[in-house]
């Protein structure tokens, strides 16, 4: 029996203030050589992102998300890399279906947009669901659980069955359970303790932990997003082999390297 390994998505923001790159893939031509760069380095998805969702973050307008998306997504599309769209809008999510994305990434799981659900049936496109609280200038306030892997669960359920009812095909869902969206660290490492109960859920489980602080609160203080990356690798090989389907990475290069000695060390991993 072969060894299956999370497949890498490669984090790219099209953004000026995004907590990692914010800035350095503004230029269509930069962020389109970026990922095509990371497509070699592993990643067999490119998740482009053209509003911050980091904590404080305020709301860009959708002419805004859309004008820094479209020639990037057109770009990957023409260069036969898989694109998957991280929006919390239906209007720029059907607009980047059209421009050849494959995958809607909706960090929201349709709650900031209530024609999203609707949209994404229509469009008949993969649809990734995050646990979702609140946008990212209030989430802080809402990590409150009582017992939070039980909570995601459930809230995800949720949302998962409000889609469905919506028209989704569930093959197309993939769950992700939001590590730092109205989370503390305490809440992140117990959600990480207990994913397999997000992957019990029947969907593919994509999770997305590269860079963030909870990873740096490891790290001396001083350190740069960059630096997170080796603790970023980590904890991609710590989730291989728990029903955990893709990482959300920023350096596939380096976690792919890093699967493949997992794989390698696994009974049928020859």
């Amino acid at each position: 029996m072969s060894v299956q390994v999370p497949a890498l998505w490669g984090v790219l923001n099209v953004t000026p203030d995004s907590f990692s790159d914010g800035g350095l893939y503004l230029d269509p031509d930069a962020a389109i050589a970026r990922g095509v760069q990371m497509a070699l380095d592993g990643a067999s998805v490119i998740d482009v992102g053209a509003e911050s969702t980091r904590p404080g973050a305020t709301r860009i307008d959708a002419d805004t998300e859309i004008a820094r998306l479209e020639p990037v997504v057109r770009g990957l599309v023409e260069e036969g890399i898989i694109v998957s769209v991280d929006t919390m809008r239906s209007d720029t999510a059907l607009r980047m279906v059209e421009c050849g994305a494959d995958i809607i990434n909706d960090v929201s799981g349709g709650q900031a947009d209530p024609e999203m659900f609707h949209r994404i049936a229509t469009a008949g496109v993969d649809y990734v669901m995050m646990h979702w609280r609140g946008h990212s200038d209030q989430m802080d306030s809402l990590a409150h659980y009582g017992d939070v892997v039980s909570d995601v669960v459930a809230e995800l359920g949720t949302r998962r069955d409000a889609a469905v009812d919506a028209g989704i095909d569930p093959e197309r869902i993939m769950l992700d359970p939001g590590l730092g969206f109205a989370k503390n660290t305490e809440h992140n490492w117990e959600l990480l303790r207990g994913i397999e109960a997000i992957a019990q859920m029947g969907h593919d489980v994509l999770v997305g932990g590269s860079r963030k602080r909870f990873l740096g609160a490891l790290l001396p203080e001083g350190h740069t997003a960059t630096e997170r990356d080796g603790v970023s690798v980590a904890l991609s090989v710590a989730l291989a082999g728990r029903g955990v389907r893709a990482l959300r990475v920023h350096e596939p290069s380096q976690h792919r390297v890093a699967l493949e000695v997992w794989r390698r060390a696994q009974p049928g991993g020859e």
